[in-house]
């Protein structure tokens, strides 16, 4: 009796933070579904790609690397911040978020898959180029994740509206 409890404790714990997920990405993707559809229209890559990966990677704005150094996509680069312990940080530190979303979409405008997909409205086929190509250093999981986000997206009458 008492594993099974803990079971449904722990169960109702999971939920309670996958939940607690999807809100704080709902609400990231709201707030910054204009500077990505602007850079959509630039640079051809769809919205609803650049705010899940965005959403991802910031763990919807509350990551330490969104927060401290405005890095919204996880990119690699040099950033003034020493940590307490006297370590920097391998992300690349931004004046504000809007300049990582334009450094991500010129990085993915400049990739092999950019050509073939460009103004193409099939986020999979995106998300699956850059998966291949190097992405995230855990490309199956990554793409799973970030396919998830892209599902509620799509779906979502809330979050799609102007896209």
């Amino acid at each position: 009796m008492k594993n099974f409890i803990k079971i449904n404790l722990l169960m109702l714990s999971l939920l309670v933070v996958m939940t607690s997920a999807r809100a704080q990405n709902a609400t990231y993707i709201s707030n910054h579904r204009i500077i990505a559809a602007v850079l959509s229209q630039r640079y051809g890559i769809p919205a609803p790609v650049i705010l899940a990966v965005a959403a991802i990677e910031s763990s919807g704005g509350k990551a330490p690397v969104a927060k401290v150094l405005n890095n919204h996509f996880g990119m690699c680069g040099k950033n003034n911040i020493v940590n307490h312990k006297g370590h920097k940080s391998r992300y690349k530190q931004y004046a504000n978020e809007i300049e990582s979303y334009i450094d991500f979409c010129g990085v993915i405008s400049r990739k092999h898959f950019y050509s073939r997909l460009k103004d193409s409205d099939n986020c999979r086929a995106w998300i699956k180029a850059m998966s291949h190509a190097g992405y995230s250093e855990v490309p199956e999981e990554w793409e799973q994740k970030v396919l998830g986000v892209l599902s509620r997206i799509e779906h979502s009458t809330d979050l799609a509206l102007g896209f």
